[in-house]
């Protein structure tokens, strides 16, 4: 994984832009092959590009570069940039086996919202309720007899996560804003998992958290790989955990993160799209 080459999917990055996301994207490769060795580890995370406020041209040049699988968290965004991400790349199905990236939904999510995100997103990692769960369920197979009715080939199943909030500390003692990154408890995981694991459509994958603001990582993504390892022991294909940023990849390396969500390391400040 080390170096970056301009893979042979579609897009372009060879201009300014581009040299500078492979410069960035090799700093952080380099990160996680570093903190891989380091933690023992053989099996090398996946590294998911967060592209909020960034424009789909950087998406398709991310492709070129070989990146493989992006996030965001605002379905209206995203929307619009998987849409334009084709047609700047000429692949269209982003979910199907030959789409220049895989979208991973990684925000809070409205229920009201799903009917939309399953027509692009490969995963959803915010899942934290049992109505989103249903809310899934159904829009998928909305948009399965769509496709059969247009003559169009059947999507996967949508990969889900359960995203956990781990944050110990009282509501009124987090930092301000953090309540609403959402998650379930820790003790009503199992029972959104069953939930995932049963409804049509889904697929249960693992886990996903948010580190607690203002606080080392390291105790909450322990507690996190705990989970994973539980989980597992019911479901043994929920394999994946999806923690770490930019900023504590590596604690989340070290305590067993299959999935990596890192945004400004790898595209810069963000300017808002538009």
């Amino acid at each position: 994984m080390s170096g970056v080459e301009q893979g042979p999917g579609p897009g372009r990055a060879d201009d300014a832009r581009g040299r500078e996301l492979a410069a960035r994207l090799t700093t952080v490769r380099h990160r996680v092959e570093e903190a891989t060795r380091a933690a023992g580890r053989s099996d090398v995370p996946t590294l998911i590009v967060v592209t909020k406020f960034h424009p789909a041209e950087d998406v398709a040049r991310l492709a070129a570069l070989g990146v493989r699988d992006v996030g965001e968290n605002r379905d209206q965004e995203a929307r619009a940039k998987a849409a334009e991400t084709e047609r700047l790349t000429g692949v269209q199905a982003p979910d199907g086996p030959a789409a220049p990236v895989r979208w991973h939904f990684i925000g809070q999510l409205q229920s009201n919202k799903a009917k939309y995100v399953v027509r692009y997103a490969s995963a959803v990692h915010s899942v934290d309720r049992e109505s989103l769960v249903d809310a899934l369920s159904a829009a998928m197979g909305r948009e399965q007899a769509r496709r059969a009715e247009s003559g169009l080939q059947e999507r996967d199943p949508l990969d889900c996560l359960v995203q956990v909030d781990l944050d110990p500390r009282p509501e009124q003692d987090r930092p301000a804003g953090i309540g609403a990154r959402g998650g379930v408890d820790p003790a009503a995981v199992g029972a959104l998992a069953d939930r995932i694991a049963a409804a049509d459509g889904l697929r249960l994958r693992g886990v996903m958290a948010v580190a607690p603001l203002g606080l080392d990582p390291a105790p909450a993504f322990a507690r996190l790989a705990e989970l994973s390892a539980a989980l597992t022991g019911t479901y043994p294909e929920a394999t994946w955990i999806s923690a770490g940023m930019s900023q504590d990849l590596e604690q989340a390396i070290s305590a067993g993160a299959t999935h990596l969500r890192v945004g400004t390391d790898v595209l810069g400040p963000r300017a808002p799209v538009g």
